[in-house]
């Protein structure tokens, strides 16, 4: 399919607002992303769907909750990193997912955090998606916008583009405004109108080209491996999850909000990113080190600098002799509380939570190594 004909569409926003119901609403109701009825999601996965729409293939990708609190760090860091890997070269969309509700200082707090990891150039490809509309009570949606400052400010940033869906009680209405084949068809002619206005492409960034370049290096190495053994599919599926792997290796050292500031274009962020990414290591390099020892070296660093890009790069220089990912963390650590002029009770308790850190990362390690 001519990629002019394509769009790559991201979802984001917390957990419980409605993020992954939206991307069913947009794809015509069909459960195609997994929904917890929870607050709490029980897994916290970038997931990727893709489907025709009017002749267009339209690909979804729902993140993870990148603004909850309550995800822990070893959990939520590799599904970043395979979102920027399923999105790249980038998106033609980003949609921020808000619901309609009273909005209390926490929320508008999300807000103000959301407004910090975009870049104007990202704000140029975002578009404000409420869900629950339902509570609208018949108010129209710009009218909502208006009751909160932040809100306000949010949507101004986006162009002044916002939309609303309700994922539960607006799949089967044949009234206009309370359907959400209606509200669903108005939301992709705004992405249409978007991209226009971008120049007829998609969002991109110094990180997301870097990215493709390793993809499509990797397709080119599999296929020449393969000698014709695989589909074009299956090349493209194992060269993602290879480059998935050593971005993961790379970035776990770093705190995701700087990952998520760097997908969206902040440029200190971006450049802070591509510093440390280097070089990527080969999958044989990766194997020859050991997945669940080089993890442990990044994320020691990124844990004990509180995710700063000096301590990740600090405790990966400390570890390079450590033979055990146990021994990995334990240089990492002091090397950083040394650094940090810690004291030594405080490392002691830091390199706890590194170690515990590490056992997460290593059963990572030999899950991806069984399948």
């Amino acid at each position: 399919m001519d990629k002019s004909n394509q769009r790559r569409i991201v979802l984001l926003g917390k957990t419980g607002w409605g993020k992954s119901s939206a991307g069913n609403t947009i794809f015509g109701g069909d459960e195609e992303f997994k929904i917890d009825s929870s607050a709490k999601s029980k897994t916290q996965k970038c997931e990727t769907k893709t489907k025709i729409i009017n002749g267009r293939k339209v690909t979804v990708v729902d993140t993870p909750g990148l603004y909850d609190t309550n995800i822990p760090e070893e959990e939520l860091k590799p599904e970043l990193v395979r979102c920027i890997v399923e999105c790249s070269p980038g998106p033609h969309a980003f949609l921020i997912v808000l619901r309609v509700d009273r909005y209390t200082v926490h929320k508008e707090r999300v807000i103000a955090e959301i407004e910090e990891c975009f870049s104007p150039e990202a704000f140029k490809y975002a578009t404000v998606l409420f869900t629950h509309g339902y509570q609208l009570k018949g108010r129209a949606i710009d009218d909502f916008v208006k009751t909160n400052e932040k809100l306000s400010e949010l949507v101004e940033k986006c162009g002044g583009r916002s939309h609303v869906i309700d994922n539960e009680f607006w799949n089967n209405s044949q009234q206009s405004q309370y359907s959400n084949q209606y509200h669903v068809a108005e939301l992709l002619n705004t992405i249409e109108k978007m991209v226009r206005e971008n120049g007829g492409g998609c969002y991109t960034n110094e990180l997301l080209k870097a990215v493709k370049r390793e993809i499509k290096v990797e397709i080119e190495s599999i296929t020449e491996e393969s000698k014709g053994q695989k589909s074009p599919e299956e090349i493209k599926e194992q060269a993602t999850e290879n480059v998935w792997k050593r971005l993961l290796i790379k970035l776990t050292g770093i705190a995701t909000g700087t990952i998520v500031a760097a997908l969206l274009g902040v440029e200190v962020a971006v450049a802070l990113v591509r510093s440390v990414l280097g070089k990527i290591p080969t999958v044989t390099e990766l194997e020859a080190g050991g997945l669940g020892a080089a993890i442990t070296v990044s994320i020691a660093g990124g844990l004990v600098a509180g995710g700063a890009i000096g301590g990740g790069m600090i405790g990966a220089t400390a570890a390079e002799d450590a033979e055990t990912p146990g021994e990995a963390a334990k240089k990492a650590a002091e090397a950083v509380c040394e650094v940090g002029k810690y004291i030594l009770e405080e490392g002691k308790g830091i390199l706890d939570s590194v170690r515990s850190v590490s056992e997460g990362y290593s059963k990572l390690s030999l899950s991806e190594e069984k399948k």
